[in-house]
């Protein structure tokens, strides 16, 4: 804190040019953030080499419950958090708190995830550590003292930093800061998260080498292979479809039980341990059995193959549905794998006098389609597949089925599996829409004091004089006794009687008033507002509190304020 208030770091991003600030940021978050992702595979590996002996015994299914129940513990006392997979707090801090993110949030869920995932828990460690990124990257922007603009290019900077360190791919960070977590590509954002996505990747590499997670062979590829990639898209799809609606209902279903998260969590764990006596496959990240697949090792023949598609996607869904903590990246990878082999497996036993390109081949692409559609993020599925398998020979067969494939999934989830909770909150604002411009501006920026408050009792006559003295059309009606809105003359509604002197005296405001004016209130958002405009054909709306009258909202004025912020925006 000392530091945050020193002369220097307030100084530094006025005396010094804001890209060269970005950089030396996005320089310590690159940093920072692949010190944590190396800490995170370090407690994996640890956990799991400790763990591994013990999960053949009579007890070995109860690890599962035993890990997700102390996360969850750990999370809930020493961090005063909740588990989940983390990448929605991350875009729900960009779009709603302009990227303010919590120090903690920095170490809390790497130490939840190791938990979970070592002691078999069917999650990946990607949504923790860039939960972990962005929040050193939120907390570093503060110190520099940053704007929201630049605390969000820098929050991207470190979930960048995150997953091109865990995955040690850093065309991949790129990709999935700019089009997953921030969803703009500018040179504000994507020259600071270059530098971090690189950095991100040296730390890890300088503990861990220059590794592919998933070597293969050089497949050879014929026009034949690239043709049955369209009929792959359809399991990929549907596999990614399937995992979505799981991964939903397997939520609300917990979330019904009457229950605290602490049983339930210990339930999910306990069907995830049971579930790994029978297939094993299914416990932990699971890139072992990726790797078998990618290098044509994997022996099970087709039907268990099948099942192990539904079987990890059961466990995924068991462990986070259930309040456990992890990603979904390793998941699909699985899953994706399982789907590839399913159907080569498939083409074989049907053609079994073709050549077809082989195992991995199949594998390969299924990962690709099944992370793009889950996530609808194709360019980043793409850049995943390619980085962690060096598989560019085959990358336009990667393509193919990474876009169709999400494509196609599209059209029965529109949303990605980060997107989808906050879209339906309608918390997800993504910069330049007229959500997010129209999400700056407040009632009070736009509320209009200056109008003419009649009574009901009022005389036609003494309204005359009103109109007559005023520029508006829209007078509204507040009681004289407690000052409660009772309704709205426009002028177009007594525009005949105003020229008939013999009504001036007999006719009251109360006789020709609109009553049930619809109406808005002081914490209403602007994009709600404008909605009410469209819906109730009004030019002005009255904003009342516990039914007082406040003053009036006109379409006009928020329209001009918009055009202000828009025109601010775009200045940045």
């Amino acid at each position: 804190m000392r530091a945050a208030r020193s002369p220097l770091f307030r100084r530094l991003p006025h005396q010094v040019d804001e890209r060269l600030t970005l950089i030396i940021c996005a320089a310590v978050v690159g940093v920072g953030a692949g010190l944590g992702s190396v800490l995170l595979n370090e407690s994996l590996a640890l956990g799991g080499s400790i763990l591994h002996p013990f999960r053949g015994r009579w007890y070995g299914p109860l690890l599962p419950a035993a890990g997700a129940l102390t996360a969850v513990i750990i999370l809930k006392f020493l961090f005063h958090e909740v588990g989940g997979h983390g990448v929605p707090e991350v875009l729900y801090s960009i779009s709603r708190k302009g990227g303010l993110l919590r120090l903690r949030a920095s170490v809390s869920r790497l130490v939840a995830c190791a938990l979970t995932i070592a002691s078999g828990g069917s999650a990946g460690p990607e949504a923790p550590v860039v939960i972990s990124g962005a929040s050193v990257g939120s907390n570093t922007a503060n110190l520099f003292r940053m704007n929201e603009r630049q605390r969000t290019a820098i929050v991207g900077c470190g979930a960048s930093a995150a997953i091109a360190a865990i995955f040690n791919a850093p065309a991949t960070g790129i990709v999935f800061a700019l089009e997953a977590i921030i969803g703009e590509w500018t040179p504000i954002n994507l020259v600071p998260i270059a530098i971090a996505s690189v950095l991100g990747t040296e730390v890890s590499r300088a503990f861990h080498g220059n590794q592919i997670p998933f070597e293969h062979r050089v497949f050879e590829v014929s026009g034949l292979d690239l043709a049955t990639c369209v009929g792959l898209v359809l399991f990929t799809a549907a596999a990614a479809v399937l995992f979505v609606r799981a991964l939903r209902m397997s939520e609300r279903l917990f979330s019904r039980l009457p229950a605290n998260i602490y049983l339930r969590v210990a339930l999910g764990g306990l069907a995830v341990g049971a579930l790994g006596i029978l297939l094993p496959e299914v416990l932990g990240e699971g890139y072992e059995v990726t790797r078998e697949i990618i290098e044509g090792i994997h022996a099970p023949g087709v039907l268990l193959i099948g099942t192990m598609v539904l079987a990890k996607i059961l466990a995924t869904t068991l462990t986070l549905g259930s309040g456990g903590v992890g990603g979904v990246f390793a998941p699909c990878l699985v899953v994706g794998a399982f789907t590839g082999l399913f159907y080569q497996r498939g083409l074989t036993a049907l053609f079994p006098r073709v050549g077809w390109a082989g195992e991995g081949y199949f594998g390969l692409l299924g990962m690709a389609g099944v992370t793009a559609s889950v996530i609808q993020a194709p360019l980043t599925g793409i850049f995943l597949v390619m980085e962690i398998t060096g598989g560019y020979d085959v990358l336009v067969s990667v393509v193919l089925v990474a876009v169709l494939s999400a494509t196609l999934s599209h059209a029965f989830e529109p949303h990605s599996i980060y997107h989808e909770k906050l879209i339906a909150r309608r918390q997800l604002l993504r910069p330049r829409t007229d959500a997010r411009i129209l999400s700056e501006i407040t009632v009070a920026e736009v509320l209009e004091r200056d109008v003419h408050v009649i009574p009901p009792d009022m005389r036609l006559g003494e309204f005359v004089e009103v109109v007559r003295q005023s520029h508006r059309n829209y007078f509204p009606v507040v009681d004289r006794g407690n000052g409660k809105f009772v309704g709205m003359v426009h002028l177009d509604d007594v525009r005949s009687y105003l020229f008939d002197p013999t009504l001036y005296d007999s006719v009251v405001v109360e006789e020709f008033m609109r009553r049930g004016v619809p109406a808005v209130s002081y914490e209403d958002e602007l994009p709600d507002i404008l909605l009410k405009f469209e819906e109730t054909g009004s030019w002005s709306l009255p904003v009342l509190h516990r039914g007082v009258f406040l003053g009036l909202v006109s379409k006009s004025t928020l329209l001009d304020h918009y055009r202000r912020e828009l025109l601010a925006q775009e200045s940045d």
